[in-house]
Formats: structure tokens, sequence, C-alpha cells
């Protein structure tokens, strides 16, 4: 019985020791060796041994990583306060400096992207900040650049999330969107009574050239009111003096007829400026 013990005991102890020795660094992280507190260097993929109670084995991982950055109340260049928050994704380029440059490299540029954040976004003013996030995302991105380079880190990408505005910023930016529209829809109005003017204008110039396209628009208008079977005709003015002139016309021309004496020859006649032809003396 005592055997099995003592064949237990050391099947354990080899487990145990084969744990501490052996070691498998994945294909995408890279090892980091310590020999009583020094660096010895890294390790690559694979399986790796190590001195058990001697060796220190760190596992780092280079893929990319997300990094929210909280919500930052934030005040503008131009004194609006504003709640702005972002996403930034950085990868660990140099092992050793990940490791013996910084204690916890995520913690670290978790509060170097918040400070970054509300220090960049507050030299814009709020339009910049709406009107130009690419601009902005890269300057905090590299302003990032410039303190992670020396813990071994590369921030690749930083994105603005979220931008909260104050309700009473929201009412104000409505009505000034309001007030543009408005101007707009003046400005093209405006345009259009332009350019109706200017065809009317022509159109006059032609209608006094050729006096009778006016009489040809005004039957045309009286067609499109007869259309619709209306009891009551409008006529334009022009029509209506062509009328009284017609009338005065077969005024005259009665008048005329009554004092020819009986047997007279009429010859047509032709009236100008409101006088009678001459009337043709009996044969």
């Amino acid at each position: 019985m005592s055997t099995w013990v003592v064949v237990a005991i050391v099947v354990v102890l080899v487990l145990v020791v084969a744990a501490l020795t052996i070691k498998v660094v994945k294909q995408y992280e890279k090892g980091v060796l310590f020999r009583l507190g020094q660096l010895r260097g890294t390790l690559e993929p694979g399986l790796r041994i190590i001195i058990p109670l001697v060796d220190v084995l760190h596992r780092v991982s280079l893929r990319i990583v997300t990094l929210p950055i909280q919500s930052q109340g934030i005040i503008t260049r131009d004194n609006v306060s504003v709640d702005v928050s972002a996403v930034a994704y950085y990868r660990v380029v140099d092992a050793v400096k990940s490791v013996v440059a910084i204690e916890d490299v995520r913690a670290a540029i978790d509060q170097i992207a918040q400070t970054t954040l509300r220090k960049v976004v507050g030299q814009h003013t709020l339009d910049e900040i709406l009107a130009e996030t690419d601009r902005i995302n890269i300057d905090i991105r590299e302003n990032l650049d410039v303190t992670t380079a020396a813990w071994g880190v590369e921030v690749t990408l930083v994105e603005l999330k979220d931008i909260q505005l104050p309700e009473s910023m929201k009412r104000a930016m409505a009505r000034q969107a309001e007030a543009e529209r408005e101007k707009r829809a003046k400005i093209i109005n405006a345009e259009g009574e332009h350019l109706a003017a200017a065809a009317l204008g022509d159109a006059s110039d032609i209608m006094m050239d050729h006096p009778l396209a006016l009489q040809l628009r005004n039957l045309q208008t009286l067609v499109e009111v007869g259309v619709d079977k209306n009891t009551t005709v409008v006529f334009p003015a022009p029509l209506m003096s062509t009328i009284g002139e017609l009338g005065a016309f077969l005024a005259r021309e009665k008048a005329a007829a009554a004092v020819r004496p009986p047997g007279a020859s009429r010859t047509p006649s032709r009236q100008s400026g409101g006088h009678r032809s001459p009337r043709a003396t009996p044969r």
C-alpha cells in the first residue's frame, strides 16, 4: 500500500514540475522571459520549457484591443457643455516595453485616452466638433501615439462614438436650421418671380409686334373658361373695346343706309377714323 502511495506522490510531483516547466505560447502571443528577475528575452509561439521557480514567463497578446472611452463632460472653445464618448483601438508592437515600461498597459491607455479626449475636443468649437469629426479623430490618435510609443503600444484608430448636447442647444440648433430653410425658400421664390417676370416681358414684346397674338390669347382664355360650363363669362378689356368698335361701325353703316336715296347703288366702303366714305351718285 505504501508503494502505491509513493508512486502516486511521484506522479503528482512529475505533473507539477511539468506544469511549471512546459509553457505554451499561442500564435497571437509573445512571451517575455525573466530569469531571477532579469530580462532574458522573448519567446516565440509554440511549446517552450522554462526552469521552475527560476524563470517567470509573461505572455503578451499582440492582437488589436478595443477600448471604449467613457463619456466625458467637455466645455468647447465657444463655451458649450457637451458629453463626448469615443472608442480606441490599439495593439502591442513591443512586448518587452509593454511589460517593463508600464505596470498595466490597458489601464494606462484608458486613463490617457480620457484626458486626451478632453484636451483635444476642448480646443474646438461646437460646429467644428459636429462637422470635422475625422480631423478630431486623427488629432486624438496622434496625441495618444506620442505617449504610448514609449510603452510599446500603437494606437491604430480613434473614433468619436456619441456627442450629447444640452436640450437648450438642441432647440437653438433646430431654430437655426428652420431659419436657414426659410431663407432658402424665400430666395428660390424670388428667383422664380424674377424668371416669370422676364418671361412675361418677352411675351409682351412679342404681342406688341403681333397684335393678333393678343386676340388669339383672349380667345384661348375664353375657351379655357368655357370648359367648366360656367354661367358667367368674363371678357378681357381689349375684347370689349373691339366689340364696342364693331358696334359703332354697324351703327354708322345703318345711318348711312337710312339717308341714301332709293335706287342708289352702294359701293363697298371702309371706315377710317370714324368718317363715312363718299356715296355713289345716281346713274
